[in-house]
């Protein structure tokens, strides 16, 4: 299979700029479904105390009786512990690979589907996040303005991912891209009246290396 032909242009310093053709998206998902089994570095759990789990839910805000959506959400390890953590809330998860789907915990929703083309009708949720999962969408611009399209105005969004200018430091699949830090303010504020970023790290009281940032963002 001729990657670099699928792939195209190489982006100038986060990965591959790419069309989600239905070759690629068929690897990237059978990546998923091979990765499903590996728990040991696709764990169905995360430890509630790091900062990711509350930064989301600060940005969030109190999710009672919200409808959430989890973008990307592997084994459904963050919509576990907002579930625990906020039991009346309506917690949805949507990933491209059933086989991940499969270990998502009872009374969270799920459906399978690619981050380009969410669905779900407009304005569905209260609020949205994507935790290390948009640099697997390939068209980044269209997974952004579907993020945006299911939340409804006044909800909020939250995006987690690693930092272009870090490229390099991990291993990578062929398809996946980091994202500069205006990069993604850029895309958000297209349909988000508030958007900010910011370097964070795993745990609050360490201080962030450069590798991670988080782009909030209010609709």
């Amino acid at each position: 299979m001729n990657w670099k032909r699928l792939l195209g242009k190489t982006g100038d310093s986060g990965g591959p700029r790419a069309q989600l053709t239905p070759e690629l998206r068929a690897r990237i998902q059978s990546s998923f479904d091979e990765a499903a089994r590996d728990e040991e570095n696709f764990p169905s759990t995360i430890d509630p105390r790091i900062y990711h789990v509350k930064l989301i839910r600060d940005h969030l805000g109190d999710l009672r009786g919200k409808r959430v959506l989890d973008v990307g959400c592997g084994k459904g390890r963050f919509a576990r512990v907002f579930r625990e953590q906020e039991p009346e809330a309506e917690i949805w998860g949507l990933d491209i690979s059933e086989e991940m789907l499969r270990f998502v915990p009872e009374g969270i929703h799920t459906r399978s589907g690619s981050m380009t083309e969410l669905p779900f009708e407009d304005g569905f949720f209260d609020g949205a996040y994507a935790t290390e999962s948009l640099e697997h969408a390939v068209e980044i611009e269209k997974a952004v303005g579907e993020i945006c399209r299911v939340v409804k105005s006044g909800g909020r969004i939250a995006i987690i991912d690693k930092n272009a200018a870090q490229w390099g430091k991990l291993k990578t699949p062929e398809w996946e891209k980091w994202f500069g830090r205006k990069e993604l303010e850029r895309l958000l504020a297209r349909d988000c009246r508030r958007v900010s970023s910011r370097f964070i790290s795993y745990w609050e009281d360490v201080e962030p290396d450069g590798l991670f940032l988080a782009w909030l963002a209010e609709k």
